[in-house]
């Protein structure tokens, strides 16, 4: 038996432990005994709505306790990133080789728990920019998890990049990114014009937010909607969307995007990134995986930015 977090309608922020069967894993799958785990909004948020006993978690990182049948992959003791469609907060996982990369010995494994889902959907959204070197990119939510990873990316890549930020303590901590402007207060998202028009735009707020920035894409501009943190609807002025031309508005869904992508390489690159201090995780918390109730409330109530850490005993 092992055991591992569930969700609990009655529970403060809905998670509890319980004990279940461990894990039996399928031949192209590694069985890992997991380290440190780290929450995504989204899935804090989601928890609310499934359904009792059902088992959270997409980030993991750990060792490797039983190698895949199949022979292939990472091997026993191998210290290991990788992501889950459910159930990573758990003592054991039995993880998918796709979805699975070692990493180096001087990444620690709170680091490495911070990249599969912030990491990934960072550096695909970026990569619909193509070729970045020169270009305009204004990025929204820029103090989460996705943000932080996504202005250090672009400014690695040559790009001129914009942020956002809503008080002056958090557009430093932008800047320390490599962001050329840091534009605070949301409510003044049309002064973001001065700094563009933007060749990708990668939003995280959706709602007036995203429409009001559509405006401002470049020509064959495009701008990749990954979330929407203050509202799900947005009235878009079609008019000028169509007039204008060229422009793209793409919907970004990181389920659908690693059906198409080398997750495990990808990771690895993102974990080499790290270990060469040419991307720096922003952790805000870290702490026992048995303050879960706590610490998701803590980011539900927006109380840090960044990433938060979990270490499993």
């Amino acid at each position: 038996m092992i055991r591992t977090i569930v969700v609990d309608p009655l529970a403060p922020s809905h998670f509890a432990f319980k004990e279940v069967d461990a894990p039996q894993a399928k031949p192209w799958e590694a069985l890992v005994k997991v380290k440190t785990v780290s929450l995504n909004r989204g899935e804090v948020k989601d928890a609310k709505d499934q359904e009792a006993f059902s088992r959270p978690g997409w980030d993991f990182a750990g060792i490797v306790i039983e190698p895949a049948k199949n022979g292939e992959g990472p091997q026993k003791g191998a210290r290991v990133v990788g992501l889950l469609p459910m159930g990573a907060w758990s003592e054991q996982v039995a993880a998918p080789l796709s979805m699975l990369a070692e990493i180096p010995e001087k990444l620690t494994f709170a680091d490495a728990a911070t990249l599969p889902v912030a990491g990934l959907t960072a550096l695909y959204a970026l990569r619909k920019g193509g070729m970045l070197l020169g270009k305009r990119i204004f990025i929204t939510g820029s103090t989460g998890g996705v943000g932080l990873f996504a202005h250090q990316l672009a400014a690695q890549s040559g790009a001129y990049v914009v942020g956002t930020a809503s008080t002056e303590e958090k557009a430093d901590l932008v800047r320390e990114t490599g962001s050329d402007e840091v534009i605070i207060g949301y409510s003044a998202i049309s002064s973001a014009r001065k700094f563009g028009p933007y060749d990708l735009i990668i939003d995280s707020v959706g709602g007036n937010t995203l429409a009001a920035l559509l405006p401002q894409l470049a020509h064959q501009g495009v701008c990749v909607a990954v979330g929407f943190s203050s509202s799900n609807t947005s009235t878009i002025d079609m008019m000028n969307l169509v007039t204008s031309g060229g422009r793209t508005l793409y919907s970004f869904f990181l389920g659908e995007e690693l059906t198409r992508q080398s997750v495990a390489d990808d990771l690895s690159l993102l974990a080499r990134l790290v270990t060469d201090k040419r991307l720096i995780p922003r952790i805000e918390v870290e702490a026992p995986w048995t303050e879960i109730n706590t610490v998701a409330q803590n980011m539900m109530e927006r109380k840090f930015s960044g990433k938060a850490v979990l270490h499993i005993a």
